[in-house]
């Protein structure tokens, strides 16, 4: 796997497996969550912007962070329970959103819904445009709710949990009683899911330490269709949309252990690896990728944001630009091989 093209420092970043506090916008704008504070980084201009930033002394910070589907909202979960919608264009909080009591780790847009998992046990559907936002709440996982994903076309949606359930939901049915497949198969905490971009049906899951598994789900038929052993953490997980390629971020693991602190390419169906990334010394916290399916970004435990070519075609080194970010964040490049 080829190197970085660029590096980003990321000071304070939070070292914690159940947070999601990495996106990459349609508009070419990536949220990052850095301690207290929250970032706007424009992936053209290089330019920084500071979002909200919350008080140390209350112990607060966002713990989750999605953009909308068309780009212009922000959402940000934080550690006090509450949900916040910022405007992107003029940085502005537009709308508090509540109904947890713990933190909020992982927040989810489909449409004019946003879905929200807590260490409350809770997952909540809002509804943005009613005055009285939440349409559903289903209190089913007996653990913290790490991981949820919506699905491309937007009927199903997966939770994964620190309790290593991972449920499927029917966007017309959220209910307790109603969930149409509740898997067992991980050992660990479920956060990475990922949706397959060229075939619906298939939902790719990821366990914690002590699982380690990769597994590949057809939902239509709710069984597990391919099943991996990388021995590690997943922490991450990104589908090619113009190959059929699975990426994989890893954490924890062994010394001997292959996928240690790495990123991986797996060839899909077959899973078999295609390729993967030096050991990055720690663990791989976040996968995001851009908005034209070609760069993936990893953030990762040692305080960096590592801009990976791993879906498109490298970039020409002698045509790329360097800058610097007077801002928090620092912008280096890497040279590619």
């Amino acid at each position: 796997m080829q190197s970085e093209s660029r590096i980003l420092d990321a000071p304070n970043i939070k070292d914690d497996y159940y947070l999601n506090i990495m996106d990459w916008g349609k508009t070419n704008i990536l949220a990052i969550a850095l301690g207290t504070k929250l970032y706007l980084w424009n992936a053209e201009s290089h330019k920084c912007e500071l979002l909200s930033e919350e008080s140390i002394s209350e112990g607060n910070y966002p713990s989750s962070v999605s953009w909308s589907q068309d780009g212009k909202i922000v959402a940000a979960g934080y550690k006090c329970s509450r949900i916040q919608l910022y405007d992107a264009e003029t940085l502005k909080p537009v709308r508090c959103l509540n109904g947890h009591k713990r933190r909020v780790g992982s927040i989810a847009w489909n449409d004019h819904i946003l879905t929200s998992g807590s260490k409350d046990r809770a997952i909540i559907n809002h509804d943005v445009r009613a005055r009285n936002s939440i349409t559903s709440c289903v209190k089913i996982h007996p653990g913290e709710v790490c991981g949820l994903k919506w699905s491309i076309t937007g009927n199903l949606l997966a939770s994964g949990g620190n309790d290593n359930l991972l449920y499927i939901w029917d966007a017309s049915k959220m209910s307790s009683v109603h969930h149409l497949h509740k898997f067992t198969d991980h050992c660990a905490a479920v956060k990475a899911l990922a949706w397959c971009p060229y075939k619906d049906s298939v939902l790719a899951s990821g366990g914690g330490t002590t699982d380690g598994f990769i597994k590949l789900w057809n939902i239509q038929i709710g069984t597990c269709i391919n099943s991996i052993d990388t021995k590690t953490q997943i922490c991450g997980l990104q589908w090619n949309r113009h190959h059929k390629e699975l990426l994989s971020g890893h954490g924890y693991g062994t010394d001997s252990t292959e996928c240690k602190n790495k990123l991986c390419l797996w060839k899909y169906p077959s899973m078999s690896k295609i390729d993967e990334s030096r050991n990055l010394n720690l663990r791989l916290l976040h996968l995001t990728q851009s908005p034209d399916g070609v760069t993936v970004v990893s953030a990762g435990a040692d305080e960096t944001l590592r801009f990976w070519e791993v879906f498109g075609p490298a970039t020409d080194v002698n045509t790329s630009k360097v800058s610097y970010l007077d801002s928090l964040l620092s912008f280096k490049t890497l040279p590619l091989r």
